[in-house]
């Protein structure tokens, strides 16, 4: 693929649409006595992507760099869907990686295509995943990444957790190798918040990655829907 990353799901034709469709699975833990915070859910979903594709099984020759070429060269799409209970215990027996949060859990898949979701996963809901923040949360610290949400967006939990995730792996594609590796070595620290409307203009013109939404759910085509701001790309 190309070495200059172009916004995830680009509402505009491109020659990706004629590849062959894969999607990232996600899927986030909802136990309906202990739910994640919003908040966390995001951050936990943004550095599952990256989680995966910081992995050794994802590149080079490793057994999951195939479907994660696939889906690299088609469009970027990923999917959030919700477990509990054993639906959780049985998703993660499937191949994957999950990644824990101060209150979240989401287990990120390989790539797969479009059409070919394993059973216990395709039989997950993807509604319902609408969470809240216990308390507001605190300033980021802006020496790390910053994930900037759209301030005039409404989205559901779920689909929030997509965008974060498609921000980050915008930034992932942006960064030197060596900015890779320390990201990498350091855990993939990162933040989500929302941006006020001063600072989203300014973000928006900043020529830092920012996520377009092909617009298949819940908001118009086009949507710009997050800024990644990474140290290392302003």
């Amino acid at each position: 693929m190309s070495d200059v990353p172009i916004p995830a799901e680009s509402p505009l034709p491109s020659p990706r649409d004629e590849a062959p469709q894969y999607v990232l699975p996600l899927v986030v833990r909802l136990e309906r006595d202990a739910p994640p915070a919003r908040t966390d859910a995001l951050e936990t979903s943004a550095r599952a992507v990256l989680t995966l594709l910081g992995d050794e099984r994802a590149l080079g020759e490793g057994e999951w760099a195939e479907a994660v070429r696939n889906w690299e060269d088609a469009r970027i799409r990923k999917v959030v869907r919700r477990a509990r209970g054993a639906e959780w215990r049985r998703a993660g027996t499937l191949p994957g990686i999950t990644v824990t949060g101060r209150s979240a859990e989401v287990r990120v898949f390989p790539p797969i295509p479009l059409d070919g979701w394993p059973k216990d996963l395709a039989k997950l809901q993807v509604s319902g995943t609408e969470l809240a923040d216990p308390e507001p949360p605190s300033d980021p610290d802006r020496t790390a990444p910053v994930l900037w949400l759209n301030p005039d967006l409404a989205m559901s939990a779920g689909k929030t957790m997509a965008q974060t995730g498609h921000a980050a792996q915008l930034a992932w594609w942006a960064l030197p190798d060596t900015a890779r590796t320390a990201w990498r070595a350091a855990g993939y620290p990162l933040s989500v918040r929302t941006a006020t409307p001063a600072e989203w203009t300014r973000l928006t013109h900043s020529g830092l990655p920012l996520v377009r939404d092909a617009g298949f759910t819940e908001i118009a085509p086009g949507s710009c829907t997050v800024v990644a701001d990474h140290p290392a790309l302003r």
